[in-house]
């Protein structure tokens, strides 16, 4: 007997119906309905091959919804972060890198550099030169 466990085991999801979790057979039950009553509702206006496109194109978004996820969250949570984000949050994030080794060694680095200008002179002289143009 062989029993499959998921590498991580926060992948865990319960197959209830048609190895669909709850969550997903529930929107894809909510997108069959839709498709039905669009199909029902409009084919004797706009015929068979219409109606059966624009049921496909409603539908679709609420089938999505059962099984969209990004980062451990599902659609509900992204569209509240993401309003979250956009409207509400104005703080303005600026990035600037930082060299965490060279602001540690900085002191050593310019003692270094004194020494060895003392002993080089073509050295000491492009140093005095950079430092002319800054």
């Amino acid at each position: 007997m062989e029993l499959k466990i998921n590498t991580e085991i926060r992948n865990y999801t319960e197959s209830i119906f048609f190895g669909l979790s709850s969550r997903q057979f529930i929107f894809s039950a909510a997108a069959c309905g839709i498709a039905t009553t669009i199909y029902l509702l409009f084919n004797q206006q706009l015929g068979t091959e219409l109606t059966s496109w624009i049921c496909i194109l409603i539908s679709l978004p609420f089938a999505a919804l059962g099984f969209i996820t990004f980062q451990g969250m599902t659609f509900e949570k992204i569209v509240v972060v993401a309003f979250y984000s956009f409207f509400l949050n104005k703080a303005e994030l600026i990035s600037k890198p930082i060299n965490i080794y060279y602001e540690m060694t900085k002191d050593i680095i310019k003692k270094d550099i004194k020494e060895a200008t003392k002993h080089d002179k073509k050295l000491y002289k492009t140093l005095k030169s950079e430092q002319g143009k800054i």
